[in-house]
């Protein structure tokens, strides 16, 4: 290939339906369940093809080179079928399932499914030498099961020509896709470290990373807060990434998304010359420029059209190297497009996508675009600690009696065959009901069973009540409290649906009566396999957090049994955390009472050590809630804030904000742990100089948790483990992290339950924590806290 050619992979579909797709955007039945279900119905037409065409071959693998307008390309793309149709002519068959009304389905009205198979003729006949072919575009509409064919009879002079014609077309933008792509790698190349130099365990950190992204396969990174774990992870992934990409940044919440974004800010600023795009893509609902969402091109203006001018705002757009949510927002009101699909659509010209785990692990919301096969992608997961939970709930679904019954009187009066079926799925949750209620008095769950097997009576209701639910919502589309009632409850259907299809061994079907309510849940207890199977699309992944221990156990639940794991050391000097134990108390449940005035008068001795900001982490809100009260009233010196079950953002801005940097006087914040405030915030210097931690975290015992302890039992022989005492000791080490976040910081954390001396837990702690000292009264607490703050 000469020097001045640029060369560009190109998957087919991406091609014609960046070119030729017209038209606006319409959320209404669309998303995974339409994809999923559109491939199901595409392998039912493949297997009855085959059985018409002896020789139909499916889902055929084509790649094909094209020197066009100084690009090297190289397309490739995927036939649903090949086929010699009766007369002898080779064919190309291309499905597309759709929602149109039958008489809208006339071949032309997508101009881009006749390019997209053309495209594949072209390569099938120059590769098989052919003079001619036939393309066929087979439609299935869904709702009423018809089946339509239109065919096309090409010269492959004139298949050759099609395709020229759509890649000159495209040589703008393959250009300047090509161009980007050669200036990124020798920029990359000469990319120096942001920094003069490197923190202690920093240097280790980043070879770990650059060599399992160089050489593909997956690392558990155990590095403490201040060892610069965002640019650990993304300079050495960078600097491996070569032609591959892009570099997915995957976090659990939007305060590590804006970590990454000044990272990559850093970068660019260390170095002008630096080619390197990347986007941030942020939830529908935050991102929207509308008063209320609805994404349906008679209610969005953004939506109404955007196909019609997704190309200029993309120009535009390729301009900006850092697609934040404000600049995507800026960009969508010039262009007026929706600022959500805009993100997605650049996703594919980035060199780095920020964004939430959803992204690759939720099978609804995943980007097709990217994970449909199999990609060179480097995948770093920020505290990755949380993955497994989340993982869970992206895998498991819920349905309630009430939505149902709801459902069928808001119909009103009158009979229907969506009446019908609304009311015999409410006649199994009523069944249920009275199973529950004939459970035994002293069923330790209560009015709660479980089952090993899926729900197959509810599943088949669940699926004939799909259709005349679709059918209504289709003609009764203008949104009101019935319409919006009846589309959740069709996408909560769906969800149930597809949750139905993957339950196995994996899942336990929990069913659980409250009053006249009944809720049915498929739990998910081990999402290992589908976490194994989402890694499986890239190269390589790094999984990081400050709490990964022990590594066998999240090794095993994200699905990576063979991955490296290396835990690295704290960089700040031991002294600076003074780490005690108050070992006698027990705040076991039964033991919670009998001990709140000893817990209160602990946390009032931390504070006297030295005037300051301070937080105290407790099991639930009721048990804080009760110290709390004790507290207030005894210590009236001491200022509280106290956290409230439901807090939104600008209430929790605004706790935090009172832990100031020059405080006054001392202030004791009360907050549960595992919430919003145990994770992910960052109060360095004097914004926060203890923390106390009462009990060990273990989650509250019930049935759903009393399930995972029973399958990890059974399964891995480490039930009590996997169920309470790894999650629980990590919350723990999360909300103990808040103190000591920069080599500066000095502070203390304060440990009270008598249970963090058992060898099972102390065995938990990281290696920097290998001072920690037991206390046994008051006296001894304020007798250390004392040497510890003069030393």
């Amino acid at each position: 290939m000469p020097s001045d050619t640029l060369a560009l992979t190109l998957p087919i579909r991406r091609l014609v339906e960046f070119l030729l797709r017209t038209g606006s955007l319409d959320s209404r039945f669309t998303g995974f369940d339409r994809a999923n279900e559109g491939a199901r119905l595409h392998r039912r037409l493949q297997r009855a093809a085959a059985k018409t065409y002896t020789d139909y071959r499916a889902e055929v693998s084509l790649i094909q080179q094209y020197a066009c307008s100084g690009i090297e390309y190289t397309l490739e793309g995927r036939a649903d079928g090949i086929f010699t149709d009766r007369d002898g002519t080779p064919t190309i068959d291309e499905i597309k399932t759709t929602t149109l009304p039958p008489e809208k389905i006339t071949g032309e009205q997508a101009p881009e499914h006749w390019a997209q198979a053309q495209c594949y003729a072209a390569i099938y006949a120059a590769q098989q030498g052919l003079s001619a072919m036939r393309v066929r575009l087979t439609y299935y509409q869904v709702d009423e099961e018809l089946e339509f064919h239109f065919s096309r009879d090409y010269s492959a002079d004139a298949l050759h020509d099609i395709v020229f014609d759509l890649l000159t077309r495209y040589a703008p933008w393959a250009k300047r896709a090509a161009q980007w792509r050669q200036n990124r790698q020798q920029s990359l190349a000469q990319l120096q470290f942001p920094f003069s130099e490197y923190r202690t365990g920093q240097r280790a950190m980043i070879g770990a990373v650059y060599e399992t992204c160089r050489d593909g396969g997956q690392l558990l990174c155990q590095a403490p807060t201040g060892i610069g774990k965002t640019m650990s992870v993304l300079f050495p992934a960078l600097k491996a990434l070569g032609e591959g990409g892009p570099v997915f940044y995957l976090t659990a919440r939007g305060t590590t998304r804006a970590a990454a974004e000044t990272a990559l800010d850093l970068l660019r600023r260390s170095d002008p010359e630096l080619s390197l795009r990347s986007v941030t893509l942020t939830a529908k609902d935050k991102i929207c420029l509308q008063p209320v969402r609805e994404c349906t091109p008679e209610a969005c203006p953004y939506a109404h059209g955007y196909y019609d001018r997704i190309k200029d705002a993309l120009w535009q757009a390729l301009d900006t190297p850092a697609l934040t949510t404000d600049a995507l927002q800026t960009l969508a009101r010039e262009h007026r497009v929706c600022p959500f699909e805009l993100g997605l659509d650049l996703s594919l010209w980035c060199d780095v996508v920020v964004g939430d785990y959803n992204y690759l692990f939720d099978p609804v919301v995943h980007l097709m675009r990217f994970f449909e096969t199999r990609g060179d992608y480097l995948f770093l997961i920020d505290e990755a600690h949380n993955l497994p939970a989340r993982a869970r709930e992206m895998h498991s679904a819920s349905l309630c009696k009430s939505a149902f019954l709801d459902a069928r009187k808001k119909l009103g009066k009158g009979k229907s065959s969506l009446k019908t079926a609304l009311q015999r799925v409410n006649e199994l949750f009523i069944e249920w009901r009275h199973r529950c209620e004939e459970l035994p008095a002293d069923n330790r769950f209560g009015r709660t069973f479980f089952e090993t097997a899926r729900a197959e009576a509810l599943d088949r209701a669940l699926t004939r009540l799909c259709e005349p639910l679709q059918t209504w919502l289709d003609e009764h589309r203008e949104p009101g409290e019935t319409h919006d009632a009846l589309l959740q409850l069709y996408f909560d259907v769906r969800a149930w649906l597809r949750v139905a299809d993957t339950f196995d061994d994996h899942f336990v079907l929990q069913v659980s009566a409250h009053g006249s309510e009944v809720r049915a849940t498929m739990l998910c207890l081990d999402p290992s396999a589908f976490l194994a199977a989402d890694f499986a699309k890239g190269r390589a992944a790094v999984l990081f957090s400050a709490t990964l221990a022990p590594a066998g156990y999240y090794k095993d639940l994200c699905g990576l049994p063979d991955a490296r794991a290396v835990a690295l050391r704290s960089p700040f000097p031991t002294q600076h955390l003074g780490l005690w134990c108050a070992r006698q108390v027990s705040t076991r449940y039964k033991d919670r009472e009998s001990c709140i005035a000893l817990v209160s008068d602990l946390l009032y001795t931390m504070t006297q050590g030295r005037a300051g900001n301070y937080l105290a982490f407790f099991p639930s809100y009721s048990y804080l809630q009760k110290v709390w009260e004790d507290f207030s009233t005894r210590y009236t010196d001491i200022p509280t804030l106290c956290q409230q079950s439901e807090m939104d953002e600008a209430q929790r801005e605004d706790f935090l904000a009172q832990f100031t940097a020059v405080p006054g006087k001392t202030l004791l914040g009360f907050a549960v742990l595992g919430g919003v405030f145990s994770e992910g915030v960052d109060l360095t210097g004097e914004r926060l100089i203890g923390v106390a931690v009462v009990g060990p975290g273990l989650p509250q015992v019930g049935a759903r948790q009393e399930q995972l302890r029973e399958h990890f039992e059974q399964t891995r022989g480490s039930g009590f483990d996997y169920a309470y005492r790894f999650p629980g000791m990590n919350k723990v080490l999360q909300a103990a992290g808040r103190v000591i976040r920069t080599p500066l910081d000095k502070g203390v954390v304060l440990l009270i339950d008598d249970r963090f001396l058992s060898p099972d837990t102390r065995r938990l702690m990281p290696p920097h924590w290998g001072h920690l000292r037991p206390v046994s009264s008051i006296e001894e607490l304020r007798g250390e806290l004392q040497r510890f703050w003069n030393f």
